[in-house]
Formats: structure tokens, C-alpha cells, sequence
């Protein structure tokens, strides 16, 4: 993706073992599992709302941000998330990125509804848009594994959206 940074969507242990996590260490080089690890060392794991970062490595990119999404049954599925979300929107921030890619964080192997996530995911950067000041982001990317999955996105964005109400 054209974008100053990706989000990974991770595990707690920052183990990118499989998933967008795997994808992303096969194409950026071993420098991102490796400097996860340090941050592991350093900080512990990564919570819902502190999401951890790195270098890109080989990914045309500055950054990854690493953000640990719900399991499905866990409980309070929603809020995590919605931490999530804003919490890496906030890091990128912080980071100065002016865009950032997304992927449908816990829709895969964390079992997380696909429809309940593109809903959380319009709130929180519909919130997140609104106070643009002080703000460098300007582009926000969604990037989603497949047709179902960009349609249910596509369905949420109009129902969020419609109406021309600004994010």
C-alpha cells in the first residue's frame, strides 16, 4: 500500500506467526519480528489500547504499527476493538504519518463478525476525522482480504455515511 504505515493486526506477544502478521514479516524481512521481540523485552505485551511499532523493513513504508484486536468470545469485543482502532489512529499521529492501511482487524482467525467490525470501524474513524485539528493524517486506507468482506465494508460505509455527513 501506498502509506506512511500499516497496521499489522496482531497478537498480543507481537508472534506474527500467520495471518496479516506472517504477510507482513515475509514481505518487510525478519528486522520486524526481530524488533518486535525487543519490544516485547521492553515494554510487555501490547494491549488493546496500546498498540506497539516498528520499522517497515523492506515495505515501502515508515512504519507498522502492531494493534492486538479481540477474540471473538472474550467479552467486550466491541470496546476492544474500538480501542484498537483509535489507538493506532492516535499512534500514527504521534508517529506524523499523513496515511495509514488498515486491515479488518479480528475478522479472520480471532473470529470477530465481519459486519460488526465495518460498523465499529466507520464509528471510530468517524469520531477520530471529526476533530482534524492538530491532525496528521490525511488519508485513512482500509485494505480487506476479499469481495464479502469489501462489501459488507462497502454496505457500512453507506450506512454510516449516507446523508453526505462528512467523516
Amino acid at each position: 500500500m501506498d502509506s506512511d504505515v500499516i497496521v499489522n493486526a496482531a497478537n498480543k506477544n507481537l508472534a506474527h506467526g500467520g495471518g496479516v502478521a506472517a504477510a507482513i514479516v515475509n514481505r518487510g524481512g525478519q528486522i520486524i519480528q526481530e524488533e518486535s521481540r525487543k519490544w516485547i523485552d521492553a515494554h510487555g505485551p501490547i494491549s488493546h489500547s496500546q498498540p506497539a511499532f516498528t520499522t517497515a523493513g523492506e515495505i515501502n513504508c515508515k512504519f507498522v504499527i502492531h494493534a492486538v484486536g479481540p477474540v471473538w468470545g472474550e467479552g467486550n469485543e466491541d470496546k476492544k476493538l474500538a480501542q484498537s482502532i483509535l489507538s493506532s489512529l492516535m499512534l500514527a499521529n504521534d508517529l506524523q504519518a499523513k496515511s495509514i492501511s488498515f486491515p479488518a482487524i479480528s475478522t479472520g482467525i480471532f473470529g470477530f463478525p465481519t459486519d460488526r467490525a465495518a460498523d465499529i470501524f466507520m464509528e471510530e474513524i468517524s469520531a477520530y476525522s471529526i476533530n482534524k485539528q492538530d491532525q496528521s493524517i490525511q488519508k485513512i486506507i482500509l485494505v480487506l482480504f476479499n469481495a464479502m468482506t469489501l462489501n459488507t465494508f462497502i454496505i457500512s460505509f453507506d450506512n454510516h455515511f449516507k446523508n453526505n455527513r462528512q467523516p
